[in-house]
């Protein structure tokens, strides 16, 4: 624009026979310049030197050439191709294209090379394009050609949940979380779908292939060969000693080996403090020929701090190895080096993958750590315990986003309120979810209970003979069977009547207060009934049900039941007792703790061996007025 304008600032400075320039403005012939100092004053806003072409006007428009008859060159600006195109007029045309490259040069004042030119080009540079740069024209501020860019392909990644998305969204369309989607471009370490990444042809890419590989080809196997030459009874790694036999049992019978072991629990519960015994056991290998070493990783706590709470549980085996790290390529590096035993994370929460986006804990680094970690252990046949943290929600690292990778899940519960401590497994492929362990946490760690039944039932009523409104129920977890002590209070009649019932179904309560009053007669419509069930456990079998009945008529009749009675049975709505499974069980265990009479169903003696329960007594009674009539008339 500035050079239109010094053409209109000198159009006095044309001659008579120029007024096509006047007219067309990009229109520029060698009769229309006249004088040289507005020839350099226009060809210098457009290069640093001024073009090494000399026109003369004067003579009407002749060339100064010897035979002064060498055509007219006109130069117009071409609008559709955004460059200046040089014509010739008069004798000796055809000879443009010469001339053409010559104007380019002197109009533009740069060479073909110059990096200015190529970078940005203004009106009068007659440059030509090259290829792979595409033009671009502007009719208002006339903008050249620029280079053409690759494209780099992006995406956005959700850091919490790997939800990949082509575009920019203020909230994750998958699991809805404000302010996770990340910007990634071709080549960055994304997750799609299990910790991949985009190659350079934009490609989604599986990580994980540092991974240990096996040297010779895997090939199906028979199914009775894949067994062959392995002893059964040697083949689970055993954990001697009581605490070792009550975290067998949970786990099936021993840890197996190439297993991953998930152990869950609330912070503070006693999870570093359980893997570390167990490390220790398995380290010493009792049972399987000699010691061998065992790799403990710590994410959370220093070796320091691993080592004071090993000296204060008199833990001193050498084959136990301590390793602060949370990179899992770093972690397996190592483990693949030492062969251990066994290894240990604590915790899953606190290790990550470079291949995976987002910070560790989150649910897209959990799932893809356990994952990798779930292939070294069945590629190298060395078993993997790991320690996962429990959410606000109550579920582990995630809405249970691990359950599903792992062989095994346990769990460690208790109130904070006591030392007992309970392990119980969820998921196991190896054995029974059954099963359940009672520990009682000291300062040498956590001891094996020998009689599960004291720690649900009270001082008092151990010591005492006799105490209105309570009774023993006999109830199964896993393959245990366990007692527990029912209480009932009756409030007679007021301005108000409520029930408060504490770890017992209001239904089922509900339930078997009104068969009490309809199939047994008691007048229990004016009463204010509460129950509740000691040690803040929850009855959540119908084995309870006589139990409960009992200790609600002991209370309403003021009539103390013996410590020496335990009851077993369901109540239907008819006021009948029926059998519950397992009763020899239940029977046994009431034997061996010393009761001297077990309240039973009348359906279940016949399935009963005498000889097995003959320092104990055993009651059979057919309905809820039966037993009313043994049990209170007992002195």
């Amino acid at each position: 624009m500035k050079a239109l304008r010094a053409i209109s600032l000198h159009k006095h400075l044309l001659g008579p026979t120029n007024r096509r320039l006047a007219s067309n403005p990009f229109h520029i012939s060698s009769q229309s310049i006249q004088y040289p100092n507005f020839s350099r004053q226009f060809y210098r806003r457009f290069g640093s030197e001024a073009p090494s072409l000399s026109f003369e006007a004067p003579n009407g428009g002749k060339d100064s050439s010897p035979d002064g008859k060498s055509p007219k060159i006109w130069t117009v600006y071409d609008p559709l191709s955004g460059r200046m195109s040089t014509q010739k007029v008069g004798p000796g045309g055809g000879g443009g294209e010469e001339f053409e490259a010559e104007t380019q040069k002197g109009l533009s004042g740069f060479e073909d090379g110059d990096e200015e030119t190529s970078e940005q080009r203004t009106y009068g540079s007659v440059k030509k394009a090259k290829p792979g740069v595409t033009e671009r024209v502007n009719f208002g501020d006339i903008v050249g050609y620029k280079k053409k860019t690759k494209k780099i392909k992006t995406c956005w990644v959700c850091s919490s949940c790997g939800y990949t998305d082509g575009q920019w969204w203020g909230m994750c369309r998958s699991c809805d979380a404000q302010g996770t989607m990340r910007e990634f471009s071709e080549g960055d370490a994304i997750v799609g779908g299990g910790g991949s990444k985009i190659n350079g042809s934009g490609v989604l890419e599986k990580a994980g292939t540092w991974l240990p590989k096996p040297e010779d080809q895997v090939l199906p196997m028979r199914l009775k060969d894949v067994k062959r030459g392995v002893s059964h009874p040697d083949w689970r790694i055993s954990l001697p000693g009581l605490f070792g036999e009550e975290v067998g049992r949970v786990l099936g019978g021993g840890l197996v080996p190439g297993s991953l072991v998930l152990v869950g629990g609330d912070p503070g519960i006693g999870k570093s403090t359980l893997v570390l015994q167990i490390a220790a056991l398995i380290a010493e290998g009792c049972d399987l020929g000699g010691a061998a070493p065992v790799l403990y990783v710590s994410g959370e706590e220093s070796v320091e701090q691993i080592g004071s709470r090993a000296d204060r549980m008199n833990i001193g085996t050498e084959e136990l190895f301590l390793y602060p790290s949370t990179d899992i390529q770093d972690i397996v590096n190592k483990a693949q080096l030492m062969s251990p035993r066994a290894l240990i994370i604590d915790s899953i929460q606190t290790v990550y993958l470079n291949d995976v986006t987002g910070s560790p804990g989150g649910l897209t680094q959990v799932k893809e750590c356990t994952s990798a970690l779930l292939r070294f252990a069945k590629k190298t046949n060395i078993p993997v315990l790991l320690i996962g943290h429990v959410t606000k929600s109550g579920e582990i690292a995630g809405p249970r986003a691990l359950e599903h990778i792992v062989d095994a899940v346990l769990y460690l519960e208790g109130e904070k309120c006591s030392s007992h401590r309970l392990l119980r497994s969820v998921k196991n492929r190896f054995g029974s979810t059954d099963e359940l362990g009672v520990f009682e946490m000291s300062q040498l760690g956590l001891q094996a209970v020998l009689n599960p039944s004291e720690m649900f039932l009270s001082e008092e009523y151990l010591g005492s003979d006799v105490l209105a409104g309570l009774a023993i129920a006999v109830t199964m977890d896993g393959s245990r069977s366990f007692l527990i002590e029912i209480q009932a209070l009756c409030v007679p009649g007021g301005s108000t009547i409520s029930r408060q019932v504490n770890g017992i179904q209001a239904s089922r309560a509900d339930m078997i207060i009104s068969v009490l009053t309809k199939q047994a007669g008691l007048k229990l419509e004016g009463n204010s009934i509460f129950l509740n069930v000691v040690s803040g456990i929850t009855l959540t079998e119908t084995a309870g049900d006589l139990a409960v009945a009992v200790a609600i008529c002991s209370s309403f009749l003021e009539f103390p039941i013996p410590n020496n009675i335990a009851f077993i049975g369901e109540i239907g709505l008819a006021g009948e007792l029926r059998s519950v499974p397992r009763m020899d069980k239940r029977i046994h265990t009431v034997a061996k703790l010393g009761y001297k009479r077990c309240v039973i169903p009348k359906s279940a003696e016949k399935s009963l061996g005498v000889s097995a329960y003959e320092e104990m007594e055993t009651v059979a009674c057919k309905n809820l007025k039966e037993i009313i009539n043994k049990v209170f008339l007992i002195r």
